[in-house]
């Protein structure tokens, strides 16, 4: 990531293989949802909308334990780490979405910013040992496991739901509209 939050890749090509594809289209949700919450302070990153309670901030915070718990917790999996193992998730299932208030707004952009780090790196991993096939190490209540494919595929409906969240809740702040950060 650059320091104004724009991603390198921010489309997905016009004509590449799979793999380049799922990961340009993952990249390009990621860099919608860094210009969506780009450039605010903390009461823009707290701002909702409607009868939601939904924050910029909580998006932000919401999306870096996505990004470590689909990549290092189910494809390779690791223990949370920081701040994710020390949080009591059955006495406060929301906890990610209700601390971002008290974090400020460089915390939770270095907070996601480094969590996609930690996950382009261990995508790149599993695409040097085998590839998209490549199955989770963690597998599903029901035994099944994910392959590195389906996660990505997973992890882009992710960013695309909320993606849609942060256009509404941006707008409200400041008037910014756009279905793609300016290159």
């Amino acid at each position: 990531m650059s320091e104004n939050n724009e991603s390198v890749l921010a489309e997905p090509p016009v004509a590449g293989d799979e793999t380049a594809t799922l990961l340009g289209s993952l990249e390009r949700q990621r860099a919608t949802l860094a210009w969506k919450c780009a450039g605010l302070d903390a009461a823009g990153l707290g701002a909702t909308v409607g009868a939601s309670s939904i924050t910029l901030g909580g998006l932000l915070k919401h999306l870096a334990l996505v990004e470590d718990d689909y990549f290092s917790g189910r494809l390779f999996g690791r223990e949370p780490e920081a701040p994710w193992d020390t949080v009591d998730w059955d006495a406060d299932p929301d906890w990610e979405w209700r601390s971002a208030a008290e974090d400020t707004p460089e915390q939770l952009h270095a907070l996601w910013q480094d969590a996609v780090a930690r996950s382009r790196s261990l995508v790149a991993t599993a695409l040097a040992d085998d590839g998209l096939d490549q199955l989770a190490r963690r597998t599903w209540p029901d035994g099944r496991a994910p392959s590195l494919r389906r996660i990505l595929i997973d992890m882009i409906e992710e960013y695309a739901r909320h993606t849609g969240h942060a256009d509404l809740i941006r707008e409200s702040v400041d008037g910014l509209v756009g279905e793609d950060p300016p290159r």
